[in-house]
């Protein structure tokens, strides 16, 4: 297993997050009256996407994560994400934190099937990233924050060589195995079966620097072609694609890791794209994604149950239900299994026991802190501290 796989985990699942909250908090269109009246209004939005930004990208955070490293556990990951989306004024009801991080999980799962060739997860990445920067565009101090990640992501990965991607691609689909959560937007698109597993293409590109599979070619002891010999490949490929660009600025040309659920997203025909690519920021008027707009319905019109408490409490913010009811997210909430492990068996073996402990104490920690909301300018140091114990 690759040590250099979590930064991309963390990142590319951050910026699934971000692209899910950011749609339904621009999709609320409540009435300003209503809006005023409630104590909500667009600073809002931009505040939560900042907080959790910030917190996301944080300096001290960001050393750790960058360091060489095995992936944590599923459990453990899931707890880094709890405390994430938590960093500012939203909370979410546990059951909606599931539905959160089901789709995000799976979004990127799908994103790494789909790459052409490892190298492309780091294109992937630098979508997210590209998003994610034109979220704080206005505010330069997290911007600075964001551009100092690019830097560590280039200086990082891009001189890896093709074995050490496809070590890391493995890392990451070991991650994955055991997640079939069925999501409506890849059902309907039929990418993805009844079961939970995704159907991989046989039409479109094939990888950058390959060439379309059809020919066999057969050469003598002495180097010379001696005969060709043409297959049918069962498919409908095409000629590779120009290489992305693995510099801060760029065409990723890959569409993969782009904002799926983004108003200005063409509608997609085929299946080895997800979203339009940001990285062009190229506006395109065009009615949503019927599709996208329905996944994030079916999974409870994500923070459609806006609810803004008043500021009596210093922890008070608005509650986010990603269920269409709240009687829907109590029932979710009461058949939750109490260990989420995706249908995974652990065995766990005694050596592992100090590390369960640990573990146990950190979930205790964060389940301790949802009393009481730490300072923006601790946010960070709190991620910090809970990877020192992982």
């Amino acid at each position: 297993m690759s040590s250099r796989t979590l930064p991309l985990l963390f990142i590319n699942l951050g910026g699934e997050m971000l692209y899910i909250l950011d749609q339904r908090l621009r999709a609320q269109n409540i009435p300003p009256d209503k809006a005023k009246k409630a104590g909500w209004i667009d600073d809002d939005r931009r505040r939560v996407m900042n907080d959790i930004i910030t917190t996301m990208f944080n300096k001290k955070f960001l050393e750790e994560l960058f360091k060489p490293q095995e992936l944590y556990s599923k459990k453990a990951l899931r707890t880094v994400f709890d405390r994430l989306a938590h960093a500012s004024i939203m909370r979410l009801n546990q059951a909606s934190m599931d539905k959160l991080y089901d789709l995000m999980t799976m979004a990127f799962k799908y994103q790494v099937l789909l790459c052409p060739r490892p190298k492309d997860i780091l294109l992937v990445s630098f979508n997210h990233m590209d998003a994610i920067k034109d979220f704080v565009k206005d505010t330069p101090s997290i911007l600075g924050q964001v551009d100092e990640t690019y830097r560590q992501l280039i200086e990082m990965y891009t001189a890896l060589s093709s074995g050490e991607f496809q070590l890391i691609r493995q890392t990451l689909l070991i991650f994955f195995q055991d997640m079939h959560i069925r999501v409506s937007i890849f059902l309907k698109d039929k990418v993805q079966n009844s079961n939970g597993r995704f159907v991989l293409p046989t039409s479109g590109p094939v990888p950058h620097g390959t060439l379309v599979p059809c020919l066999i070619r057969m050469f003598s002891c002495s180097g010379e072609e001696v005969m060709r010999r043409q297959f049918s490949n069962g498919g409908n490929y095409t000629a590779a694609l120009r290489e992305g660009s693995f510099e801060i600025f760029g065409d990723r040309v890959t569409k993969l890791g782009t904002n799926m659920y983004s108003v200005s997203r063409p509608v997609e025909t085929h299946m080895t794209g997800t979203s339009k690519n940001s990285a062009q920021h190229t506006k395109v008027n065009v009615a949503p994604n019927p599709l996208a707009k329905e996944e994030l319905n079916m999974l409870a019109k994500l923070m459609g149950g806006l609810e803004v408490q008043k500021p009596g409490n210093a922890d008070n913010g608005f509650r986010v239900n990603l269920f269409s009811t709240d009687e829907e997210e109590e029932e979710a909430l009461i058949s939750r299994p109490d260990d989420l492990l995706y249908g995974v068996i652990n065995i766990q073996a005694t050596k592992d026991q100090q590390a369960n402990a640990e573990l146990a104490k950190i979930m205790g920690q964060f389940a301790e802190s949802g009393e009481q909301s730490p300072s923006s300018s601790s946010k960070g140091d709190d991620l910090l501290a809970m990877m020192d114990g992982l």
